[in-house]
């Protein structure tokens, strides 16, 4: 299945409090299950004004759903092509 990155550009978001991004991930949490298995989050990366997500899901166009279902702003979506760490230089 593959995997893709989303830039989310949310002013300010660093700044949020623990119990403000709990209710953000419960949100999407929420999304996820009426969308079904077929999307998953794996992880995401808080900065000062943007959020990086990842997910496995089955296309770009389902990835867009959960962020139209959620209100969540989707900037910009990659799929991932290669996944790269300092044992590939080995």
């Amino acid at each position: 299945m593959p995997k893709f990155v989303i830039e989310r550009e949310i002013p300010g978001v660093g700044k949020l409090s623990p119990q403000q991004l709990q209710a953000i991930s419960q949100k999407s949490c929420g999304v996820l299950r009426e969308l079904g298995p077929q999307i998953q989050w794996l992880q995401s990366y808080v900065t000062d004004d943007k959020i990086y997500c990842v997910y496995i899901a089955p296309d770009e166009a389902t990835v867009r759903k959960h962020a139209e279902q959620g209100g969540f702003p989707a900037n910009s979506i990659a799929q991932v092509r290669s996944v790269i760490d300092p044992t590939t230089a080995d």
